[in-house]
């Protein structure tokens, strides 16, 4: 395997294993020192390896994810950094496991056009879904408060900080008891919370 390709390894907390993902990157090919891992959700782009690594992608790179949840959850996002890497980079992208997520066969003709639409189609699935969640809680919430159920106690709203203290909380920066002192929270609250928000 040429030295411009990249392999992008992502898992959500520290306690996940990426065993599994690095073992799919040294089969296809990608050399040890090639690899990128990071320890952050998927939630947005902001990860500061991942954006190292873009900036140093140049044309006919190639950069490797096992999956495409691997490069992140948003579609929307996922559609721009895709353009981003593709179009203005002019590097490649591959996804181990959905072969036709591969945009090195048939550069500019048959096979990135049909990445391309695979990728649309995959955003609009995700997007339905999503929407169809929403719904079914807003209905099921709907149901339940017309059989007169009483549902939990109003959540927390959180400032801003908090996704930023989440984020080095995960990263191993700072201790759960201490952003949840800066936030004005029980400890608990902040642990229950980022949790969630770091979950794939």
């Amino acid at each position: 395997m040429a030295d411009n390709t990249y392999g992008y390894v992502r898992v959500s907390t520290q306690e996940q294993n990426e065993a599994r993902q690095l073992a799919a990157m040294l089969e296809f090919g990608v050399t040890e020192e090639n690899i990128v891992v990071e320890k952050m959700s998927g939630k947005d782009f902001r990860r500061p390896r991942y954006q190292r690594l873009i900036k140093s992608l140049r044309t006919g790179d190639v950069l490797v994810v096992k999956s495409i949840d691997r490069l992140g959850r948003n579609y929307t996002e996922i559609l721009e950094q895709w353009t981003s890497i593709t179009k203005e980079k002019c590097a490649d992208v591959v996804v181990l496991d959905m072969p036709l997520l591969d945009t090195r066969q048939g550069r500019d003709l048959t096979g990135t056009l049909i990445a391309d639409i695979v990728l649309q189609l995959l955003s609009y699935v995700a997007q339905t879904e999503r929407d169809n969640i929403r719904q079914r809680q807003a209905e099921g919430i709907a149901a339940a408060r017309a059989r007169g159920v009483t549902l939990g106690r109003e959540r927390i709203e959180l400032p801003e900080k908090f996704y930023m203290l989440a984020d080095q909380w995960q990263q191993g920066g700072i201790s759960s008891r201490t952003a949840a002192k800066q936030l004005g929270v029980s400890y608990q609250t902040f642990l229950r919370r980022a949790k969630e928000y770091c979950a794939i």
